[in-house]
């Protein structure tokens, strides 16, 4: 069942020395407290995800204690995992719905696709990486989750096998809205995606297919990581 953590997973817990769940479980909730709910977040399906999924897995060990910290923190490979409030904002401004197809661009560490999937969506997630998608993928399938889709591939192009999609998640910043993602997103579908140069300005954009037709605007000042092509240059 989805969530469900694995016995292996929980005895590379204990053998690494991670605090009890019991602990983690309090640290999840007071992370919920003070950084979702007293910055605006309502939903309270997105409130439940956040408390069930055990964000410190989804970092390295050398970071665990941080974990529920109010920061982005470092993954491997010149990546980050986001901070808790950016993620649970980007996942309730798309207000998805139990079944709808989500498409994540950039899988990381896992994390953001272990949310998607409490929200009963059907997640696919692309990440350019092929270390960070394979321990990606072998962490959660140990903590049960099973229907989550990922590929390794370049991100810029989406997922288009799979495609129409109600929401699209982009967890990197591209310096304009990749056409094939526009392309790929369902009458009704929303986008949330960073977009800028890294070392400018960037803006979440929140984007609407409505009538054929795709509005969008600006909704939050951010700074995420560059979306790369194929050949590690950046887009």
């Amino acid at each position: 069942m989805r969530g469900i953590m694995a016995w292996g997973v929980l005895a590379l817990m204990l053998a690494a020395g991670a605090p009890q769940s019991g602990t983690e479980a309090v640290r999840r909730g007071e992370m919920v407290r003070t950084q979702l709910i007293a910055r605006g977040i309502t939903q309270e399906k997105v409130l439940a995800a956040f408390r069930k999924v055990p964000r410190h897995l989804f970092v390295p060990p050398v970071y665990r204690q941080l974990a529920y910290a109010d920061q982005p923190l470092p993954i491997g490979e010149g990546q980050t995992i986001s901070q808790p409030y950016i993620v649970a904002y980007m996942t309730e401004v798309l207000a998805i719905k139990p079944g709808e197809k989500v498409l994540e661009i950039g899988t990381g560490s896992g994390y953001q696709a272990a949310i998607l999937s409490e929200m009963e969506a059907g997640v696919y997630t692309v990440e350019i990486n092929k270390s960070l998608s394979e321990n990606a993928l072998k962490l959660l399938r140990e903590m049960g989750y099973q229907t989550i889709r990922l590929k390794t591939g370049d991100g810029y192009l989406g997922w288009p096998e799979h495609a129409p999609y109600d929401a699209i998640l982009v967890t990197c910043s591209p310096s304009a809205i990749p056409e094939p993602l526009k392309e790929q997103l369902a009458e009704g579908g929303r986008m949330i995606i960073p977009v800028g140069e890294q070392h400018a300005v960037q803006y979440l954009v929140l984007l609407e297919k409505k009538n054929g037709k795709i509005r969008q605007k600006n909704v939050l000042p951010v700074r995420f990581v560059p979306m790369i092509n194929g050949q590690g240059k950046n887009y």
